[in-house]
C-alpha cells in the first residue's frame, strides 16, 4: 500500500485536463456504435414491424433515434442591454390585404391577349 506523499512529482495536480474523454466513457461509446453499425438492417427491419402494430411508436422511435445522429440546437434569446425585449417595438407591413386587392380591380374591364 503506498502513501501520499506531498513532494511526489508523478502526481497530476490538475487533473484530468478539461475536455478530454474519460477512457472507459470512449470505450463503452465505441462498443455501441460497433453494435448500432452491425445491426442498421435489423434496426431496419425492426421499426418496419413496429410500425405495421403501431406507426406512432414507430415514429417515436425514429426521433428518439435522430438524437444520436443530429445535433440539437441551443436555444438563444436576444435581449437588450437591461434584458429588454429587442423587438418590442417592431411592426411588420405586408402590403394590401387579399380583400383590399380584390376590390381595387373591380370595374376593370377584362383584357384580351392576343398569342
Amino acid at each position: 500500500m503506498s502513501k501520499f506523499r506531498g513532494g511526489d512529482a508523478n502526481i497530476n495536480r490538475d487533473g484530468r485536463p478539461k475536455g478530454s474523454k474519460n477512457k472507459n466513457t470512449q470505450e463503452v461509446r465505441e462498443a455501441y456504435q460497433r453494435l448500432v453499425e452491425g445491426n442498421l438492417e435489423n434496426m431496419s427491419q425492426w421499426i418496419q414491424a413496429v410500425a405495421a402494430e403501431d406507426p406512432a411508436k414507430a415514429f417515436d422511435l425514429m426521433v428518439k433515434l435522430s438524437d444520436f445522429v443530429i445535433p440539437k440546437l441551443a436555444r438563444t434569446e436576444l435581449t437588450g442591454a437591461n434584458g429588454d425585449d429587442l423587438f418590442k417595438d417592431m411592426k411588420f407591413e405586408f402590403g394590401p390585404s387579399v380583400a383590399a386587392r380584390l376590390d381595387s380591380l373591380e370595374g376593370l374591364e377584362d383584357i384580351e391577349i392576343d398569342e
